[in-house]
């Protein structure tokens, strides 16, 4: 400590305001690395919230006494914490969703009630309802929904309802087929709405999916690559992975087809309805004559003709039958299969002699063979379809992977934050740099002079020396000096050469002189020497 408060003093002003601003500096820098190192690393919990349901979670984060952070529109907290923080406000309902759904119908009354009112509320309830099914979604953050209804008017005829759907991604952006699925899901909970009257918007303001894509040309893709893998696949488990490459080529039907036959069969019929008709006729005629008086008296009398009569019976039957009749209707749409190809490349079979070496060979007829069944029973092969199958066994070049390989280490499973660790590096460095070359060199004690002969000295220096009865000059052989070591590196002699040190008075040969030079500068110094021999000196008698 004597030491300490020794070089203090021996200081002037400027090193001393120096000394002090340095050891500031070490003693934040060094505070701020140790808060940095017991900061907790921090993640994210909840981003792209509304203001109500942020301060939700902010309120219960609080409540909880939890480290949490509000970066503008994110929360973050400890990692360590993160998911235990998620199930427990999720426990309690956090963060509420803004859209409210048929809860809105519970605060309503009979008393006050209009008709009006409660068509606005169940509207309002059932957007809020489909909002909630959109945000379910994994790939919506948030979504709103307006439906424009015809109300309960029923003076309004042809007017059909409408909606609007306007929805934030989480990532990726809304696909045509998302957009899609989200028209058929309004317009199947709205009675009335058509799939075509529900308008699909993302953040951006872009309508998705207005119009339905056509079928491509090349609808065949997506069976090829579903037969490829199955092929692949398949072979795999029998020449090993890598050893087999299959190619699929589909043509489709582009254009669509409808039939309409219409067939009668005579030979089949059936009787619908009979109709039998009978008739008996009967007449009876007088026998021919003269005209006479007598033939016109009553009951004939007189009458001398012959008398005929006829009897006629008639029957009639007619049956109606149905010819039958099929009617058959076919409609082909794009995307059957009009010809399939598939190629296959087999490496070669690899062959291991005893002394380790292998050697390639083409495989047999035989398996290739079972591969070829193997392939067509797996595409579903149609020889009168125009299919062919081509399977053939070569040598493959071995082809180095391109990258570097992923791996693990010890840092991956740390949960270290890379701009923390950087911050706490570079406060190192300053903290490392500042006690190195400013307070060390400052702190250090200059190295005493290895001489045996000390100069004389003006009486009247030191009050202390005068008490001592010190007068005139000072010489060594009024003190028992110790033998100071000998500095290396001074010169070649036994008591060295002192190097050749700037003076404000210039620099001069004789060690004497530059001694009295340096005692002269540092006075303060050399009385502490002086000061401590007299100690010694006292304590020996």
């Amino acid at each position: 400590m004597q030491q300490v408060l020794n070089a203090w003093t021996g200081m002037n002003i400027r090193r001393q305001i120096i000394v002090v601003v340095a050891t500031g500096a070490m003693f934040f820098a060094i505070l701020a690395m140790s808060r940095m190192a017991s900061a907790p690393t921090m993640t994210l919990l909840y981003a792209g919230l509304e203001n109500g349901a942020a301060g939700d979670v902010v309120r219960a984060l609080e409540q909880r006494g939890a480290v949490f952070e509000v970066r503008g529109g994110s929360i973050f907290v400890d990692a360590k914490q993160r998911d235990q923080l998620r199930m427990t406000l999720a426990s309690e309902g956090l963060p509420a969703n803004s859209n409210s759904g048929y809860e809105l119908l519970d605060t309503l009354s009979g008393f006050g009630t209009t008709s009006q009112m409660f068509d606005a509320a169940y509207w309002r309830a059932k957007e809020g309802e489909l909002a909630r099914t959109v945000v379910s979604s994994p790939h919506i953050a948030m979504a709103r929904v307006h439906i424009a209804s015809t109300g309960s008017n029923p003076f309004q005829r042809g007017v059909t309802p409408k909606a609007s759907v306007a929805v934030t991604p989480t990532g990726a952006a809304i696909t045509p087929q998302q957009a899609k699925a989200i028209r058929f899901l309004v317009s199947s909970a709205v009675a009335g709405l058509a799939a075509e009257d529900v308008a699909v918007i993302d953040a951006n303001g872009t309508l998705i999916g207005a119009t339905d894509e056509a079928v491509p040309a090349n609808g065949g893709d997506d069976k090829a690559q579903l037969l490829r893998d199955k092929v692949q696949r398949l072979l795999e488990a029998r020449v090993g992975f890598g050893n087999a490459i299959v190619e699929v080529s589909v043509d489709t039907v582009t254009e669509s087809e409808a039939i309409r036959e219409r067939i009668f069969d005579p030979e089949s019929r059936v009787a619908i309805s009979t109709d039998t008709e009978e008739r008996n006729n009967t007449s009876n005629e007088a026998g021919g004559g003269n005209v006479t008086v007598a033939s016109n008296l009553p009951d004939e009398e007189g009458a001398g003709g012959e008398n005929s009569s006829s009897q006629n019976s008639e029957s009639r039957e007619r049956v109606n039958y149905e010819v039958s009749e099929t009617e058959r209707e076919i409609v082909r749409n794009p995307g059957a299969i009009k010809r399939l190809t598939v190629a296959v490349l087999v490496n070669e079979a690899t062959t291991t002699a005893e002394d380790g070496a292998q050697t390639f060979a083409p495989r047999d007829e035989a398996e290739l063979n079972a591969l070829k069944d193997l392939v067509a029973s797996a595409v579903g092969f149609d020889e009168t379809r125009g299919d062919i199958i081509t399977i053939k066994s070569m040598a493959l070049q071995n082809v180095p992977p391109v990258g570097t390989a992923a791996g693990t280490s010890l840092i991956d499973g740390l949960n270290v934050d890379l701009m923390s660790a950087i911050q706490m590096a570079v406060l190192a460095m300053v903290t490392l740099i500042l006690g190195l070359f400013v307070v060390r060199p400052l702190l250090m004690k200059p190295a005493e002079l290895p001489n045996n002969d000390v100069p004389a000295l003006p009486v009247g220096a030191d009050p202390q020396m005068e008490e001592a009865g010190l007068t005139g000059e000072v010489t060594s052989d009024d003190f028992d000096l110790p033998e100071l070591p000998i500095i290396s590196g001074f010169g070649g002699g036994e008591g060295g050469e002192l190097p050749d040190l700037p003076m404000a008075g210039g620099v001069s040969e004789d060690p004497v002189d530059r001694l009295r030079n340096m005692i002269g500068e540092r006075q303060e110094e050399t009385v502490e020497i002086l000061r401590s021999w007299l100690e010694d000196k006292e304590e020996s008698v």
